[in-house]
């Protein structure tokens, strides 16, 4: 597994690539954000590790770059700034993890294994997103199962998309409403299980095989049985 490191502390980058490479992981680095851009676009990474603060180019910015260009590649940021308000930019510059500074390398290590287990299974090929016989046309922001076709509001794109990238994997109500909703306290609202709801029917109904399992008293998946 090849990851990018995209950091200018250089204490912060021998403590993550020695880590890393002493579990196997090869490792590139870049020092600023320009030379993070250069590398994250001309070569393949199964995953990219990135400082929101740094020369050149801020994470965020960089971020937002790379998702224009390669839009499944995870991306996991790493920073001191760890407020709400910069954690929902950084999602929403297309950043998958946000890991605040100081952290433990073994919690990085299982950020990184929960993020490259998603793409076990799931096969994506001209914005169209697969799994199993369910798929997900990222242009067109439709369903399609079996020959039915559906359209989802941009909510319900993103609530399918996040459970179709983890798939087998079971995500928590608390982790759904932060990355679909930026909602990061306990509001009391069901609207993860509306919007569950809502999906089963327009991805489950008239199949015997159901793709969208619930695990009680822990969160939600997408698996075929």
């Amino acid at each position: 597994m090849k990851i990018l490191i995209v950091e200018d502390e250089p204490k912060v980058v021998e403590f993550i690539k020695k880590g890393l490479e002493e579990l196997g992981y090869e490792v590139d680095v870049a020092f600023d954000g320009q030379m993070g851009e250069r590398l994250a676009l001309k070569n393949t990474y199964d995953l990219i590790i990135m400082d929101v603060i740094m020369p050149m180019t801020n994470g965020f910015e960089l971020c937002r770059r790379i998702r224009e260009k390669k839009q499944n590649v995870p991306i996991i940021m790493l920073t001191a700034l760890g407020n709400t308000d910069d954690k929902v930019t950084g999602f929403d510059a297309g950043a998958d993890d946000y890991l605040i500074k100081p952290f433990e390398f073994k919690e990085l290590i299982a950020r990184i294994k929960a993020l490259t287990r998603r793409s076990t299974g799931v096969v994506e090929t001209q914005n169209i997103l697969k799994v199993f016989d369910l798929e997900l046309d990222l242009n067109k922001k439709v369903l399609v199962r079996g020959s039915k076709e559906k359209d989802l509001t941009a909510k319900e794109f993103a609530l399918l998309e996040l459970l179709m990238r983890n798939k087998g994997r079971v995500i928590s109500r608390a982790e759904i409403a932060e990355k679909i909703w930026d909602i990061t306290f306990d509001t009391g609202t069901n609207v993860v299980d509306v919007y569950i709801n809502i999906l089963r029917k327009k991805v489950d109904k008239d199949f015997d095989n159901k793709l969208i399992h619930t695990k009680i008293g822990m969160g939600y998946y997408l698996d075929s049985k």
